[in-house]
């Protein structure tokens, strides 16, 4: 069950469609990327003596060589590494370390940080646009590696309570549920022409890249390489039958646009990543129609725990329509969801408990963790550790999200890495970094900090120094000092007490 064979049998059915493009402009028909992708895949084994199983990391901004890469490392049996193209150095070099990366693949502008990174395992880096690429692509073709379905496929890097990146093990049995629970649930109305990357394809949006290749649709990128609602509206006029995966945020930066445009073509957008709040769900049905489709995931099982699709999105006729707005929907088809008490019993409707989820779409394990894998898959079933009920027609509402997790763009920032970082400074004695409501970005980062002894903090510095040691991204938007950390009896800080602090604080201020 090697998933690479889905573009060989694209490319065998529809050989002439557009494969990739750049705005609209089409870069290959699928015969055309499945001939690359082998190539690629004889150049890793043959000039890079990359072997079955090997994990190689592809940094890259969203990019047409994304997707023939990340076909190229399945067709050769290897490991993807994807990694988002925002992370620090240190993050990098952390993957690197905890993946044992052979080699990395890096579109310009990223080389110099992966090489900065001075992993000794890390034997080869290339750029996209280098003769090294071009000479992998001249290699001879090489056959299919067969792998069996839980073999790995792509290690999905997603932080933890610990504060340090898990490499969540996803197989080759993984991504197909992932692409059958997409069919069933997210957009049953499939196939469909074309898909947008303006959200990061190394997470959501290539996992979706992968229900597109065995549909032999179109994947977009836009020129800009990221999103920007202008553009989106104007790629919507050009691809007909266009879909694509946002954030929350994303979808109310295209509401935020004043202009109208013709959104005829577009399918279907497909929300996920965070909270959308109702007001602005009903705002986006008005403005471009019953074209809405929620999905609830985690990097363990992702993309695929439950879904709202467009038909639910648009049944205003139901008794229950708002609530189901404001819910996550039902589980998915690969999957069995349920919430626990804290003894482990199953809850009825109505009561409020952790989320478990079990089936096919649930990662193998964290790469090189087995702790962590025992602590988060139990008996079968993976403990989210976020919080929810069910209603008596199995819509789920999430109550909250793991405990402390930030979810700023789409993006998930733990507190911990943050805190670790600005411990190293020393001004700085103890920190808590909280998420605050944010209407743009869903929530950013706050950091409340208690100085060391005889100094006086300067905000400027500490901005400084988050930058030089981690994503910008990540860094707090608000620095607040003061002289405790409210504490329980056990010396924990409780970060609950702190998220209430901050919220008085807003109120006195406006």
């Amino acid at each position: 069950m090697n998933i690479a064979n889905h573009m060989q049998r694209a490319a065998q059915l529809r050989p002439t469609a557009p494969a990739v493009a750049v705005g609209a402009r089409v870069c290959w028909t699928y015969v055309e990327v499945a001939s690359r992708v082998a190539s690629l895949a004889g150049g890793m084994c043959e000039r890079l003596q990359l072997q079955p199983g090997d994990r190689v990391l592809l940094a890259l901004k969203n990019c047409p060589e994304f997707l023939e890469l990340l076909y190229a490392c399945w067709h050769a049996g290897l490991v993807a590494v994807p990694a988002n193209a925002k992370l620090h150095r240190d993050e990098f070099a952390y993957i690197l370390e905890n993946s044992g990366a052979r080699a990395a693949f890096s579109t310009p502008g990223l080389t110099e940080t992966i090489a900065a990174t001075k992993v000794p395992s890390l034997e080869r880096i290339i750029e996209t646009d280098s003769p090294d690429y071009h000479a992998l692509l001249a290699t001879q073709p090489t056959p299919l590696r067969a792998r069996a379905p839980n073999d790995p496929a792509w290690l999905f890097y997603t932080s933890g309570t610990t504060g340090r990146p898990k490499g969540a093990t996803l197989t080759h049995r993984n991504l197909m549920a992932c692409f059958l629970g997409y069919f069933a649930d997210v957009d049953p109305g499939a196939p469909w022409n074309a898909i947008l990357h303006s959200a990061p394809m190394s997470h959501g949006s290539g996992i979706y890249g992968i229900a597109n290749v065995v549909q032999a649709a179109c994947h977009v990128i836009p020129e800009s390489g990221s999103f920007d609602p202008l553009e989106v509206y104007h790629l919507i006029r050009q691809w007909p039958g266009l879909s694509f995966f946002a954030a929350p945020t994303m979808v109310k930066r295209l509401l935020d646009v004043p202009q109208d445009f013709d959104t005829r073509n577009l399918k279907l957008v497909i929300y996920g990543g965070g909270p959308m709040y109702v007001a602005d769900c009903r705002a986006a049905l008005d403005r471009i129609g019953p074209k809405l489709s929620q999905l609830y995931g985690q990097g363990e099982t992702p993309m695929t725990i439950t879904a709202l699709n467009a038909a639910q999105h648009a049944d205003v006729s139901h008794p229950r329509w708002l609530e189901r707005l404001a819910s996550v929907g039902t589980a998915q088809t690969p999957v069995e969801v349920r919430t626990i008490d804290a003894h482990g019993e199953t809850l009825p409707a109505g009561e409020i408990g952790e989320i478990l989820v079990r089936g096919d779409s649930v990662m193998a394990g964290y790469w090189g963790n087995p702790e962590a894998s025992a602590s988060a898959l139990q008996d079968g079933w993976l403990h989210t550790g976020d919080v929810g009920s069910f209603d008596a027609d199995g819509f789920l509402t999430l109550k909250d999200r793991s405990k402390d997790m930030i979810i700023s763009g789409g993006t998930n920032i733990y507190p911990r890495e943050v805190e670790e970082v600005l411990l190293r400074h020393p001004q700085v004695a103890e920190v808590s970094v909280i998420g605050r409501e944010d209407r743009e970005w869903g929530e950013v980062v706050v950091a409340y900090i208690v100085a060391a002894e005889s100094t006086l903090l300067d905000v400027s510095a500490l901005d400084t120094f988050c930058l030089e040691h981690m994503a910008r991204f990540k860094r707090p938007k608000d620095y607040r000092i003061v002289t405790e950390l409210p504490k329980n009896n056990y010396g924990k800080v409780l970060k609950t007490e702190l998220r209430e602090r901050d919220q008085l604080l807003l109120s006195v201020r406006s």
